[in-house]
């Protein structure tokens, strides 16, 4: 049976493997030139860049494709842990890390912020719970099948749903169970590996710390890249076909079925599709059909202004993750969510990949991806907002860096939700389809499968489980079972 994969993002890619595994002859439609949407890579100068995702959690999910096909991962694709997460500048000058190491991190917290470590303690350990309860249930499992709920964990996890937090928000439950103002700002922060508001997303989103402090952060070798180049080698090596610059025009459909797409170079049958594409132009450009109105209801997730600096500089005081807090975080929210612009001191995230990957940059010198939050693309002036925040990012890290920052880049290039529109077919540049910002939001993506057209599947960011390498490859998984 022929299936097409719409799209070369690491979930379509990984869905081609499974299938292909399958005995499917399968083949990738993608209308880029390269593999990989927001997952790929590109070059300034003597400066290499990962373009988009650069936290790397869950390893294990691209070691089982390996697996899978009966091969040995680490022949093909090395990682390893970073003892230092991600290291924190707050606005009155405070700094910390946070380290790898359970013990170290909460001495660390605990010394910074003055947050008793019992409470710290109890807090990581709700998350972990959090993980335990949810994650076989919510995260790797189609919630529109009933065979879901037909087993012990489900029922586990049902029957806990009160400790879940799904009636408070994120940051009621943080304030509660934290009390303390730097250590809450912390934990709301991971609203963000989703794109999320914490102070309207469910209190449940409290199990993404987890992800990072209780299984933890880890840097592959040759760069985030690397993840997309080894599994298509993977995939090509079991039989799948990839075509670049290959873009889809339309799915064809013959009482509802699904019969090939039409692509600006040729028409391709197909017994089954999956569109790896975001599920709003899914239905708008591909099928031609009304998007559905949950899908329409949904509110975007956030997207993002990524500056790609060469720093013809050494920080050693950065490392490869860091972050440098606004003033005002719930400010910072409602200017994003709400007034739909950045707010006029953002959150500055940092990435310098060359910290452990020494070729992406020269001696002396560092690339930096830096990324504030942005909103999703309804129409703004992406023009004046790129210059004002570029001024407000560089003052910004100037000041808690004690360093001019704007005297050190000697090359440069950016990224703003048209750009990723336009790259990845994102719905307004949105980077993790919808946001989770109301009480079951995250319970309610688009599913894997149609439930109107035969033959035709999703996967990706953009449908359940959600956004972000761990959510994608988890949602490859659970399309690939569904087929």
């Amino acid at each position: 049976m022929k299936a097409v994969v719409i799209g070369s993002g690491i979930g379509g890619i990984a869905t081609s493997i499974r299938l292909a595994l399958k005995g499917y002859e399968v083949s990738v439609l993608e209308k880029n030139s390269y593999p990989g949407g927001k997952l790929s890579s590109f070059e300034i100068g003597a400066y290499r860049f990962d373009a988009g995702p650069s936290l790397f959690t869950m390893p294990h999910y691209v070691n089982e494709l390996f697996e899978l096909a009966g091969e040995e991962a680490s022949k093909f694709f090395s990682y390893e842990q970073v003892e230092a997460a991600c290291h924190y500048w707050y606005p009155d000058g405070t700094q910390m890390t946070a380290w790898a190491d359970r013990d170290k991190l909460i001495k660390e917290f605990s010394e910074k912020t003055s947050i008793n470590e019992s409470k710290l303690i109890a807090h990581l350990e709700h998350s972990e719970k959090l993980y335990d309860l949810t994650h076989k249930l919510f995260m790797e499992s189609p919630l529109n099948k009933l065979k879901t709920y037909l087993n012990k964990e489900a029922f586990r996890a049902l029957r806990s749903l009160g400790s879940l937090d799904l009636l408070k928000t994120m940051g009621e439950a943080n304030h509660q169970r934290l009390k303390n103002p730097k250590m809450e700002q912390y934990f709301n922060r991971f609203a963000t590996y989703n794109g999320s508001n914490p102070y309207q997303t469910p209190g449940v989103l409290n199990v993404i710390p987890h992800l990072e402090h209780g299984i933890g952060t880890f840097f592959p070798k040759g760069g985030m890249v690397s993840i997309t180049n080894s599994l298509v080698a993977l995939a090509e090596r079991k039989g799948v076909k990839f075509e670049f610059d290959t873009e889809v025009n339309s799915i064809e459909l013959e009482k509802n079925k699904v019969q090939g797409l039409k692509t600006n170079k040729a028409y391709f049958p197909a017994d089954l599709i999956v569109s790896n594409a975001d599920v709003y132009p899914s239905y708008k450009k591909l099928l031609k059909k009304p998007v559905p109105k949950k899908v329409l209801k949904s509110e975007r997730s956030s997207s993002a202004i990524i500056f790609y600096w060469g720093i013809n500089k050494e920080f050693k005081n950065l490392g490869l993750h860091n972050i440098f807090f606004s003033k005002d975080y719930p400010a910072e929210f409602e200017a994003i969510f709400k007034g739909k612009t950045l707010y006029e001191d953002p959150t500055v995230y940092v990435n310098i990949s060359s910290k452990f990957e020494k070729r992406d940059a020269p001696e002396g010198a560092e690339n930096w991806f830096v990324m504030v939050n942005a909103p999703a693309n309804t129409g703004q002036d992406w023009d004046e907002l790129i210059s004002l925040t570029r001024k407000r990012t560089i003052a910004k890290l100037s000041a808690l860096l004690g360093v001019n920052i704007e005297k050190h880049i000697e090359e440069e290039d950016y990224l703003d939700p048209r750009k990723i529109e336009l790259k990845t077919s994102s719905f307004q540049g949105s980077l993790y389809g919808s946001s989770s910002n109301d009480r079951m939001s995250a319970f309610l993506r688009h599913q894997n499968e149609s439930s109107d057209v035969e033959g035709l599947y999703f996967c990706g960011g953009s449908v359940h489980p959600g956004g972000g390498i761990p959510l994608c490859l988890l949602s490859a998984k659970i399309t690939a079972d569904v087929i």
